[in-house]
C-alpha cells in the first residue's frame, strides 16, 4: 500500500516581496520545516569574504559551497561554527551574495543541499529558483511579487537589513534592488522566473496577515486536490 507523503511547497519571488515572513508563517501553520535558500547564498558569500577569497573565483567558491558546514533553522544561520544570522543581512553581503549566486558551480552545490532537506519531511522552501530548478515537481508553487516602490520601502524599513526608512536610504535601496533584479533575471544558471504552474500573488498594498491568509488558502486548496503519494 502506498503511503501519503509530506508536501514540498516552493515560494519564489524577488527581494522585498515578502517571501521570508510569508514562508515562515506558512511553515508554522502547516507544521513543516522552513528553509531560506537566500540565506544559504548569503552565508557562502559571508564565508568567502571572511576567508579572503576572491568573489570571481568560481572554482574556490563552488568548493566552499559544497564543503562548508552550514546549518539553518527558523531563527539562526550558522556557517563553520559562526552565527551569521545578523552578519549576512548587510549591504556588503547583499552585493557579495548577488555575485556568488550567479556562479553555476555554487548554485549546483547549494541546489544539491537544498534537495536533501526534503528527505526529512514536509518543507516550505523560499528563494528564486525553487519551483523551476530545485523542486520543479513541488506540490505547490507560489510566486510572490510587489511593485518596485513597495519592495524598496519594505527592505529599507527592515531592521534585519540594518537600514532606515528615510528618503535617501529608500532611493539607495531601490537602486540596489533594481540591480539585484537585473542580476537574478539575467544570470545563466537558474534565473529568476515564475514557473509556468506557479500561482502569482501580488502583495502590493496588502498587510502581512492578508498575504499569509491568501497563500495559505492557495496551499490548502492545492493540497486537498492533489494526491501526495
Amino acid at each position: 500500500m502506498m503511503t501519503r507523503r509530506d508536501p514540498v511547497i516552493a515560494i519564489d519571488g524577488p527581494s522585498g516581496a515578502g517571501k521570508g515572513s510569508v514562508s515562515r508563517a506558512i511553515a508554522r501553520a502547516l507544521g513543516c520545516r522552513y528553509v531560506d535558500t537566500g540565506a544559504m547564498y548569503r552565508a557562502v558569500a559571508w564565508l568567502a569574504v571572511h576567508e579572503g577569497l576572491a568573489l570571481d573565483d568560481e572554482v574556490a567558491l563552488g568548493a566552499l559551497a559544497a564543503q562548508a558546514e552550514l546549518t539553518l533553522d527558523h531563527q539562526t544561520v550558522t556557517v563553520e561554527g559562526h552565527d551569521v544570522t545578523s552578519a549576512i543581512r548587510t549591504a556588503q553581503i547583499d552585493a557579495a551574495a548577488a555575485r556568488v549566486a550567479r556562479m553555476p558551480r555554487v548554485r549546483d552545490a547549494l541546489v544539491r543541499r537544498q534537495r536533501e532537506y526534503a528527505a526529512t519531511g514536509g518543507l516550505v522552501m523560499e528563494g528564486r529558483d525553487i519551483g523551476t530548478t530545485v523542486f520543479p515537481a513541488a506540490d505547490v508553487k507560489i510566486y510572490l511579487d510587489a511593485s518596485p516602490d513597495e519592495r524598496a520601502s519594505r527592505r529599507a524599513s527592515d531592521p534585519a537589513h540594518s537600514m532606515g526608512g528615510d528618503a535617501a536610504v529608500l532611493s539607495e535601496v531601490a537602486s540596489a534592488l533594481a540591480a539585484r533584479d537585473q542580476s537574478d533575471r539575467t544570470r545563466q544558471s537558474s534565473p529568476l522566473v515564475m514557473a509556468d504552474d506557479a500561482v502569482l500573488v501580488d502583495t502590493t498594498g496588502i498587510a502581512l496577515d492578508g498575504v499569509v491568509a491568501r497563500v495559505l488558502s492557495i496551499v490548502r486548496e492545492h493540497l486537498e486536490t492533489r494526491p501526495l503519494y
